[in-house]
């Protein structure tokens, strides 16, 4: 009775063992098919080691942060002035995606030179030296950079289909503004992407006009650009995983070669494996320096804004790490 109770129960485990490893394989097959297309990706952009930090990890203390860095270049490299400065911040910890302006005129320490604004940084060093002025300034580790021209910006816009967002009339000018430039530099015949001037309120943006939009400084200063920068980027994180299901390919072909970055193969595979749960994040967008914790000032003829850094780096503590 007992010999025939265990063939019984042999019979029962050996589908349950054939399944599971039907589920073992199609799981082998499903990550070599992401490794495949994740390193196609990755070999269309450019890849630069920076030594210093190269064996500092990605990931510390359930934090990934990475610098997006927008310059003002039209083609991939270092060159050009560091035109926006983002800290996106992918915290298990607390279970969001914090996209945290770093304003450029902040007035900082910077290594191996004098006091200056953050974005002299990027001119004096390229990616390594902002990196490190961040991590010194405002003691928040980020080894990792994703430098974005122009090009890159508009095309990424565009490959989601563009966004819809709320304008007003006088935004609006200022966007057809900033097209004259941009038309000049690609080559198009002005007027063209102009937008209606009487019309405010919910507008699409397509590529070029919503480069336009973020490039505004005038509208409310740095601090306005900045918002409206981190508007553009909110609305098109929104989008991408359904651009990515029916799109990927052409997001990848028109992106990816205008894309500079320190991240190595293996963590940009380690990125695209966290993108399933990082659906349920909340995502959360502000700037440095916070309301009430800097100051106008004019160094060496420079308009700066100088900031009590202590506030300053307890915000980004609290804000992800949740210390």
């Amino acid at each position: 009775m007992r010999n025939e109770t265990e063939r019984v129960m042999k019979r029962r485990k050996l589908p349950l063992r054939k399944f599971l490893t039907v589920i073992l394989l199609l799981l082998a097959l499903a990550l070599a098919g992401l490794y495949i297309l994740v390193g196609k990706a990755y070999e269309k952009l450019n890849y630069v080691q920076i030594p210093s930090m190269a064996s500092r990890p990605m990931e510390r203390d359930g934090v990934v942060n990475i610098l997006l860095v927008g310059n003002d270049s039209r083609e991939a490299g270092d060159d050009g002035r560091s035109d926006a400065m983002i800290l996106i911040s992918i915290s298990s910890r607390t279970k969001t995606i914090q996209m945290i302006s770093l304003l450029r005129d902040i007035y900082v320490d910077i290594p191996g030179h004098d006091g200056n604004r953050l974005n002299a940084a990027y001119s004096f060093g390229g990616a390594e030296l902002l990196l490190e002025t961040i991590e010194k300034n405002f003691d928040i580790p980020v080894t990792r950079y994703v430098q974005v021209n122009f090009e890159a910006f508009a095309s990424l816009v565009d490959a989601v289909g563009g966004v819809d967002l709320e304008l007003t009339s006088e935004e609006i000018e200022y966007v057809n503004g900033y097209l004259v430039e941009y038309n000049i530099l690609t080559n198009r015949p002005q007027g063209t992407d102009n937008m209606d001037t009487s019309v405010s309120g919910l507008v699409h943006l397509n590529g070029p006009q919503a480069l336009a939009y973020c490039r505004n400084r005038y509208l409310g200063t740095d601090f306005g650009r900045t918002e409206r920068q981190r508007k553009v980027l909110t609305a098109v994180i929104k989008k991408l995983p359904l651009t990515m299901a029916v799109n990927g390919r052409e997001l990848i072909d028109q992106l990816m070669p205008n894309l500079t970055t320190n991240l190595t193969k293996q963590e940009a595979f380690r990125l695209s494996l966290m993108a399933g749960r990082l659906l349920s994040y909340q995502l959360a967008a502000d700037k440095i320096p916070q309301p009430g914790t800097y100051s106008n000032a004019t160094i060496r003829k420079m308009a700066v804004l100088q900031l009590d850094f202590e506030a300053n780096k307890k915000y980004l503590k609290e804000k992800i790490y949740g210390e």
